[in-house]
Parts: C-alpha cells; sequence; structure tokens
C-alpha cells in the first residue's frame, strides 16, 4: 500500500528523552521505532515533530521553585502540568532516537520553543493562538490528510490530532505505533476527546 501526495506521515516526538533511559520516558517507547520505519516507507510525505525547549523553560517543573514534577499550576494561558527538563535543545535527549530512520522527511518541525508557552501539539502551542506554521505548510503542498504515529499518545500525540481536525484535516492515529504515559487515566480519556472529535484509531495492520 503507497498512499498519494495528498496524504502525510507524521512523526511525533520519537526523542531520546521520551524512550527509556530518558529524563522523561515513555513506557516502551523505543519498541515503536522499527514499526515507524516501516510504515514510514509507504508515505511519500514524511515531517517529524520535534519538541525543542530553551533552557529553565516554564513547563519545568525546575523553573518553579518548591514545585515538583508532575505538579499543575495555572500560566497565563491556563492549566500546565510541569514537568522534569526535557529535550533541552542541543542535547542528547533532544536528539532523535537513533533507530529511527527516515530519509525521505521533508520537514522538521520543532515545538515548545518560546520560554514562555508550552506546545503539544505540532499545529498550535499551549496557548491555543500561536501557531507552529504545519497546517500552512500541509495545505501548501496540498495534503488533506495526516497519520500520526509517536509519543506519547495521551499528550503530544493526542493534542496533535484534535488541532489537524480542527484545522480541517482527515486525522488517523495508528495506535500500535504510539504509546502513552498515562498519567492519573490520561490514555482512557484521551481515547474519548480524539474519538469525539472525529479522529480515527488504526492499527498498523490497516496500512501495511
Amino acid at each position: 500500500m503507497s498512499f498519494s501526495s495528498r496524504t502525510a506521515l507524521l512523526v511525533i516526538d520519537v526523542q531520546n528523552d521520551f524512550v527509556p533511559g530518558g529524563r522523561l520516558p515513555v513506557p516502551e517507547g523505543d519498541q515503536i521505532v522499527p514499526l515507524i520505519n516501516k510504515l514510514s516507507r509507504q508515505f511519500k510525505q514524511v515531517i517529524i515533530a520535534q519538541d525543542w525547549h530553551p533552557k529553565g523553560h516554564a513547563s519545568f517543573a525546575s523553573s518553579h521553585p518548591g514545585r515538583q514534577p508532575y505538579d499543575v499550576i495555572q500560566l497565563p494561558y491556563g492549566e500546565q502540568t510541569l514537568w522534569p527538563d526535557h529535550c533541552v535543545q542541543t542535547t542528547g535527549g533532544a536528539e532523535f532516537h537513533s533507530g529511527l530512520d527516515l530519509p525521505h522527511a521533508q520537514l522538521v518541525i520543532r515545538k515548545g520553543c518560546n520560554p514562555d508557552i508550552d506546545s503539544y501539539s505540532a499545529f498550535l502551542e499551549a496557548d491555543r493562538t500561536t501557531t507552529t506554521g504545519l497546517a500552512g505548510y500541509l495545505k501548501e503542498r496540498g495534503i488533506d490528510t495526516v497519520y500520526m504515529v509517536g509519543l506519547a499518545l495521551d499528550f503530544c500525540v493526542m493534542f496533535s490530532a484534535l488541532d489537524a481536525r480542527t484545522a480541517g484535516f482527515n486525522a488517523f492515529v495508528v495506535l500500535d505505533a504510539c504509546r502513552a504515559i498515562d498519567l492519573q487515566g490520561s490514555l482512557a480519556a484521551a481515547i474519548e476527546r480524539m474519538q469525539g472529535a472525529g479522529v480515527r484509531l488504526i492499527q498498523s495492520t490497516a496500512l501495511i
């Protein structure tokens, strides 16, 4: 099966800090890499999203004295879960997993670069107004359908899928090519939100 040029694969945050051994590991996050490589060969259009935080980012617990990772605080744009320092620009943790083999990817979209605003989604930052430019890129390329894989299913993948739908794209999430953090029921909530928004949840067997 090979997809038309109107379809793209979006590979989300398959970075060293999000796999076992990293600063914010997603359980079994490294296990999806071979499947992502295999799936990518079905797509002419491949885009990679990369978390790319400056030091002292507002989403880091270390930036808020007295706070611990996974505390929830209020920032000017709303509620923010605080995380361990992760995917800091130019560090090894921000690099893509060494097994990721996507030589034909056309674009790396970096997110979370604004020190004051987090960005789970590859389309829209957490203030819900600042765009990354990805939607415009896809539309300029004539792409109307996006398949998503990567980390973590219940955060960056979910928000990317929801924002893809809001921006008018057909959105698919390949569940077995993702892994979740599942923080206090976040996985079940993410599945429900995606289904409610019209995101189609599939297995890789539908594509290979």
